[in-house]
C-alpha cells in the first residue's frame, strides 16, 4: 500500500475536447477510489474551478463513460482564470473542499494554467495530455489522437470512393493548427499524392510538380490531404490556384473539421487514457507536482509541465520520405 502524499484530488477536463478524455477521468476515479482518496470532479475546466462547481465522484459515477467520446465533465476554455482574481477565487474554493492535488485533462493551455497556479498557490498538479494534435512532449501519443486519426483515415478512404469514380483531384483539410501529425499519418496511411504541413516550407511549385508527376505516371484522381495551419494559404486558395494551374482539373475541397474530435475512442486510446489517468493519480501519491504524465516506449513517466509546454513532439521526417515515394 502506498502512504500517499495527497488526501484529496480534483480532476478536471479542459480545452478542446478528445476522445479518451472520459476514459482518463475514469481511471482517475477509480485509482482514487482504490486507495482512498477522496476525488471530487469539476465542471467545465477551470471555471467550475472559479465558480465553485465540484461534484464528488466515485466508481458508480463513472460507470459506462470508457465508451463515449467527449467529456462527461464538459470542456470550456476560462478567459477569467488568467486574471489573478480568478486564480484566487480558484484556490479558495480548493482550500475551502480541503482538496490538496489536482489531475488537469487536457492540451498546452490546460497545461500552462496548471503551471501557473501551482507556483502561485503551491497546490498540486499533475497533467494528462488529452489532445488529438499529438503535439505534446513528454509522450509518444496524446489521448484521442489515435481515434481523430482513424476517423480521419475513414472519411478520406470515403472521399477517394467519389475521386477515382470522376476522375476527380480532392483537397481534404484535416485538424492540425499547429501540428501536422494528423495530416502525414492520415495522408500516409491514405495514399495521399502530397501532404501539406505546418513544420515544412511546401511551394505551390512544389505542389504542381508533384501533379505533373502523377500525370506521367498515369494517374486520374489524386487527393492532397492539407493541415489546416498550413503556410502557404487557405485549402479553397490551394485549390483556385491549382485550378488556374490545371484548368482541366475537376477540383473538390472537403474540410473534415470537428468530425475529428468526436466519436467512441479507439482500442489504443481507450488504454492509454486508463494507463496516464491510473499514472496522474499515483504520481500525486508519490508526492509529484507540476508534471505531466506521459507513456513514452510503453513506460510511463513523468515530465516537468514546464518541459511539455516548451517542446514539443517533431515530425518524423522519414514517414514524409515515405509518403512521397510511395504516393506516385
Amino acid at each position: 500500500m502506498i502512504e500517499s502524499a495527497v488526501k484529496k484530488i480534483a480532476v478536471f477536463t479542459s480545452g478542446g475536447d478528445a476522445p479518451g478524455m472520459n476514459a482518463a477521468l475514469r481511471a482517475v476515479v477509480r485509482t482514487a477510489n482504490h486507495y482512498n482518496l477522496e476525488c471530487y470532479g469539476v465542471r467545465e475546466g477551470y471555471n467550475g474551478l472559479i465558480n465553485n462547481d465540484f461534484t464528488r465522484m466515485g466508481p458508480r459515477s463513472v460507470k459506462n463513460i470508457i465508451t463515449e467520446g467527449g467529456t462527461i465533465l464538459k470542456s470550456a476554455r476560462s478567459l477569467e482564470f488568467k486574471t489573478k482574481e480568478g486564480r484566487q477565487a480558484a484556490y479558495e474554493n480548493c482550500k475551502k473542499l480541503g482538496i490538496d492535488a489536482l489531475v488537469c485533462i487536457g492540451g498546452d493551455g490546460t497545461f500552462r494554467g496548471a503551471n501557473i497556479f501551482n507556483e502561485e498557490f503551491g497546490i498540486k498538479v499533475i497533467g494528462v495530455p488529452g489532445t488529438i494534435d499529438n503535439d505534446i512532449f513528454g509522450t509518444d501519443n496524446t489521448i484521442g489522437y489515435d481515434t481523430a486519426l482513424n476517423t480521419a483515415m475513414e472519411a478520406i478512404d470515403k472521399i477517394r470512393d467519389t475521386a477515382t469514380s470522376h476522375n476527380r483531384v480532392f483537397f481534404v483539410e484535416v485538424m492540425g493548427r499547429d501540428a501536422g501529425f494528423i495530416a502525414l499519418n492520415s495522408g500516409l496511411a491514405t495514399g495521399a499524392i502530397d501532404i501539406l504541413i505546418p513544420e515544412q516550407k511546401d511551394s505551390i511549385e512544389d505542389l504542381f510538380r508533384t501533379f505533373e508527376r502523377a500525370e506521367k505516371a498515369g494517374k486520374a484522381s489524386s487527393i492532397v490531404v492539407v493541415a489546416e495551419g498550413e503556410k502557404l494559404g487557405s485549402i479553397y486558395d490551394l485549390a483556385k490556384a491549382t485550378k488556374a494551374g490545371f484548368p482541366d482539373y475537376d477540383i473538390r475541397v472537403a474540410v473534415l473539421g470537428h468530425i475529428q474530435r468526436g466519436g467512441s475512442p479507439s482500442c489504443a486510446d481507450r488504454v492509454l487514457a486508463s494507463q496516464l489517468g491510473y499514472a496522474a493519480v499515483v504520481g500525486l501519491m508519490e508526492g509529484r507536482t507540476n508534471v505531466m504524465a506521459g507513456l513514452k516506449s510503453n513506460q510511463i513517466v513523468y515530465t516537468p509541465i514546464e518541459e511539455a509546454i516548451k517542446k514539443h513532439n517533431e515530425i518524423d521526417p522519414g514517414l514524409l520520405k515515405i509518403s512521397e515515394i510511395l504516393a506516385i
